[in-house]
This record gives structure tokens, C-alpha cells and sequence, in this order.
């Protein structure tokens, strides 16, 4: 085994509440930390704290031009999962007429 290849171990996945998060927002926009200095003091990644105050922004109507709410993500996620069991269904029921079609005399 090469001994000078670095093994990082990755962090288990952590879930936090919207609580939490918005905390963490509000203490990047107070603005006497930057996000970077923020992002160590909770013991988070940079990465995800920008994120999250991106979202913060989108949801309160400052993000970019087209940009999803998380009500609209939710919703446009919740449809696309309906529809791919509508279109399931459907190819279940075409497959069932076919079935059928040649069993009758």
C-alpha cells in the first residue's frame, strides 16, 4: 500500500433543522464574521453555509431571475415524482390492454 497517498475520511452526512440553518444565516448577514469564519465556528463546511444563505436570498424574493423557492423545489419535486408513478401506471395499463387484446376470440 503507497504510504504517501493521504486517506481523508469523509464526515458521516448530518442533518440540521431550518432552525439551525436560519441561525446560521442570520449570523453571516450580521456581518462582524465572514462566511468562512461562520462556516468554522459551527463546525460546518463553507460550501454549505454559502448555500444555505443563497437559499435564505432565493426565498426571500432576492435571489437571481427564475430561481426556485424551497416551496417551489419541494412542489416542482413532489410533481415529478407523481409523475413518474402516472406514467408507471400507464405503462402497466397498455401492457395489460395488450395482454388482453389477444386473449379474446
Amino acid at each position: 500500500m503507497d504510504k504517501t497517498r493521504k486517506t481523508s475520511k469523509r464526515r458521516p452526512r448530518r442533518s440540521f433543522t431550518p432552525e439551525f440553518k436560519a441561525e446560521a444565516v442570520r449570523l453571516c448577514r450580521i456581518g462582524d464574521r465572514s462566511v468562512a469564519q461562520v462556516a468554522k465556528d459551527l463546525d460546518l463546511t463553507e460550501t454549505a453555509l454559502r448555500e444555505w444563505v443563497q437559499r435564505a436570498d432565493v426565498d426571500a424574493g432576492k435571489g437571481p431571475a427564475g430561481a426556485l423557492t424551497s416551496d417551489e423545489r419541494a412542489e416542482l419535486a413532489r410533481l415529478r415524482r407523481e409523475n413518474r408513478q402516472l406514467q408507471m401506471e400507464r405503462d402497466i395499463l397498455k401492457k395489460a390492454a395488450k395482454f388482453f387484446a389477444r386473449e379474446s376470440p
